[in-house]
């Protein structure tokens, strides 16, 4: 028996009208005419036995059941979008923007960036690090990754990873101090802290009993990427990433000087523009290898 599905080009008008809430700039996309979208999803409309659009005297609005509707059949074109592209290549030039901050774009990606191109040589990939990763445009043919609370209007945000924060630092410090109390007291006189996480070692050292400390004074730097740095020339205790401090710590540049970790709110998360064009087949591409990448190192840990 085969496939109880509706007809293809109905899904596809479908698609494109709820994109856009307009059959006129659905029609445009599909090369077709206004009338013949609006017959297509009205036929669509009787097979399902269910309206998906609210016909507005300007425009139309999805009904709950067209909201329904409209994640699955938009998985099922964008897979087969990435599927089309991995197998046989697209038309045109095939090519992405990857933007995150320094920090991410040198500690976490590119020491696997180089398993998303050998399994697809024909995408042209930029890696494009800022600092802060909030200042960055949107556009169709790009991805944003970002660290915060998940909250960013005008995008579609979808988690990367959960991952606790840990202390590193070099290991002169651990041959210096004599017991754990005299090392938590030199890493209170040189902590290192990251704009927009000063609160993090307050939190450490409240959970290590160090209930008087409140200070955020030492060294102040704008990425893990600087702090981590630092530590690993002996300027003093950085409180980073998990992920971020994997590299240093097996390499023997840096050391973790205290047992436990801290669980921090924020997180990494990927980001796509909401909007009229949904992202090309490069894109999907990046987002399934990047996603399903950080789902089986965590499974792993």
């Amino acid at each position: 028996m085969g496939y109880q599905l509706p007809n293809l080009p109905w899904l596809r008008s479908f698609e494109a009208a709820a994109r856009n809430l307009s059959f006129s700039t659905a029609a445009n996309e599909l090369h077709m005419t206004p009338a013949a979208i609006s017959l297509q999803i009205r036929s669509l409309e009787q097979y399902l036995g269910f309206q998906l659009f609210e016909r507005l005297p300007r425009g139309v609005r999805l009904t709950d059941m067209g909201q329904a509707y409209l994640p699955s059949v938009r998985k099922a074109f964008d897979g087969l979008a990435m599927s089309t592209a991995g197998l046989f290549g697209s038309r045109g030039d095939q090519s992405l923007t990857v933007r995150s901050s320094a920090a991410f774009a040198v500690l976490w990606l590119a020491p696997r960036l180089h398993r998303f191109m050998a399994a697809y040589p024909g995408i042209d990939v930029r890696l494009l690090a800022d600092i802060w990763a909030d200042a960055m445009g949107a556009d169709d043919s790009a991805i944003d990754i970002r660290f915060g609370d998940g909250r960013w209007e005008g995008f579609e945000v979808e988690l990367i990873q959960r991952e606790a924060s840990v202390p590193v630092c070099s290991a002169h410090w651990l041959h210096k101090a004599q017991d754990e109390p005299a090392l938590i007291s030199m890493a209170q006189d040189n902590l290192i802290h990251i704009m927009g996480c000063e609160d993090l070692w307050t939190r450490w050292f409240r959970a290590a009993g160090c209930e008087d400390y409140r200070s955020t004074q030492g060294l102040q730097v704008d990425t893990s990427l600087t702090a981590l740095e630092l530590a690993s020339a002996g300027s003093g205790f950085a409180l980073v990433l998990q992920s971020f401090a994997k590299p240093y710590l097996d390499s023997g540049r840096l050391v973790s000087p205290f047992a436990g970790e801290l669980a921090i709110e924020q997180c990494h998360y990927l980001l796509l523009p909401e909007g009229r064009n949904r992202p090309s087949p490069s894109v999907l591409l990046f987002r399934q290898w990047l996603l399903e990448t950080a789902a089986a190192e965590q499974g792993a840990a």
